[in-house]
C-alpha cells in the first residue's frame, strides 16, 4: 500500500507518526516554503521537524527542535548583538544545519541532502522536499505605516503573526519544479492524504509548486484531507491569521471549500474531507465524514490516518 502525505510543521510531523504505524509505504511531500538562511546556515524547519519527530530526536514538549538541547551558541550570538536574535538555534540543531549547508554549497540538491540526513535518523517514512528550488513564503504586512514584505519566519516567530498579514507571496514558486520523486509518488499512490497542516502556508505552499496540483487532480488514488480546524479554531498554530489574510473563514467547511472538489471544480483536489466530531461541512462534490481529529497520542493519530485511508478506498488491516 503506497500512501503519499502532503505535510508541513508540527501537526504534519505528528500525523506521520500515526500514519507510519499502519504498515504502509509512506512518502511525505514536505513544505519547504518556511526555509530560510540564518547566520549563514540553511534552515529547513518542516523537514527537520518531520525527521526529528519520526527519528525519536524531537523535543516533545515544544514539538520542534532537538531534545535535551542547549543554547550556548544562541547566547553568544546575542552577546555579540548578531541579528536576528529572535530566531533561536540550539547547539544540537546547529549541527544538522552545518551539515546541510556544507552539502548544499558543495552542489548537492536539497533532496539528496535530506536523504543523507535521514540516513542517520531513519524516520521510517520517505521525506521528499516539495522542490529542490528556492521557494520561500513571504508575508506582506504594514510596518511603520508602510507596506513591507518580510520572510514568513519573521512574521511567524518574531511577530507571532500579531501583525495582520495583507497577503502572501510565494517567492520562486512560479519558476520552481517539483522535487525528484514527488510527481511520480503521487501518480503511483494508492491513497493521497492532506495532513491537518496549515492550509495556506504549508499545504497551500506545496500546491503552488507547478505540477503538484495537476498531479493530485490526475492521480487514480483517492485524495483525502483532514481538517486542521476544530470548532472554529486551529488545531495548533496560527492558521486563523493566515486564513484571515486570504479572506477565508476559520471553519472546517471553509478550508474544505478552499481545497475544492476534483469532480466539481477546475482546480479542486479533494475526493473526501474529514472533519472533527461535532463539526459540519458542506463541500460540493466531496464526501465528508466526522471523526475524532485530536492527535492526543500516536494511537489516536493512527486511527485518524486509518479513517482517512478507508475514506480513500484503501483497506487497512
Amino acid at each position: 500500500m503506497k500512501v503519499v502525505a502532503l505535510v508541513g510543521g508540527v501537526g504534519g510531523a505528528r500525523f506521520l507518526q500515526g500514519l507510519k504505524t499502519l504498515g504502509a509505504d509512506v512518502t511525505a511531500v514536505v513544505n519547504t516554503g518556511d526555509d530560510v538562511w540564518m547566520h549563514g546556515l540553511r534552515i529547513t524547519p518542516d523537514l527537520d521537524t518531520c525527521m526529528y519527530t519520526l527519528g525519536g530526536g524531537i523535543d516533545v514538549e515544544r514539538g520542534w527542535g532537538r531534545e535535551n538541547e542547549s543554547w550556548t551558541v544562541k547566547e553568544e550570538l546575542a552577546a555579540y548583538g548578531a541579528e536576528p536574535t529572535w530566531f533561536g538555534l540550539g547547539d544540537r540543531d546547529i549541527a544538522t544545519h552545518l551539515v546541510r549547508t556544507r552539502m548544499l554549497r558543495a552542489g548537492y540538491p536539497l533532496s539528496a541532502v535530506t536523504e543523507a540526513l535521514c540516513d542517520r535518523w531513519k524516520p521510517g517514512v520517505k521525506l521528499l522536499p516539495m522542490s529542490d528550488d528556492r521557494v520561500e513564503t513571504h508575508v506582506v504586512v504594514e510596518l511603520d505605516g508602510e507596506p513591507k514584505a518580510i520572510h514568513f519566519q519573521e512574521w511567524w516567530v518574531k511577530h507571532r503573526a500579531g501583525v495582520p498579514a495583507q497577503s502572501f507571496a510565494f517567492v520562486g514558486a512560479e519558476a520552481a519544479t517539483a522535487g525528484p520523486g514527488v510527481l511520480d509518488a503521487i501518480a503511483e499512490a494508492d491513497a493521497v492524504v492532506l495532513a491537518p497542516s496549515n492550509p495556506v502556508v504549508s499545504i497551500g505552499t506545496i500546491l503552488n509548486v507547478p505540477g503538484v496540483r495537476d498531479a493530485l487532480r490526475k492521480t487514480e488514488a483517492g485524495v483525502v484531507g483532514l481538517s486542521p480546524i476544530i470548532g472554529g479554531k486551529p488545531l495548533r498554530g496560527m492558521a486563523d491569521a493566515c486564513l484571515d489574510a486570504i479572506g477565508v473563514e476559520t471553519t472546517a467547511e471553509a478550508v474544505g471549500r478552499l481545497y475544492g472538489s476534483r469532480k466539481c471544480s477546475e482546480d479542486g483536489i479533494l475526493d473526501a474531507w474529514l472533519v472533527h466530531t461535532g463539526d459540519r461541512a458542506d463541500v460540493p462534490g466531496v464526501a465528508v465524514r466526522a471523526v475524532p481529529l485530536l492527535m492526543s497520542d500516536v494511537d489516536a493519530t493512527a486511527q485518524m490516518a486509518r479513517d482517512a485511508l478507508e475514506l480513500a478506498g484503501v483497506e487497512v488491516d
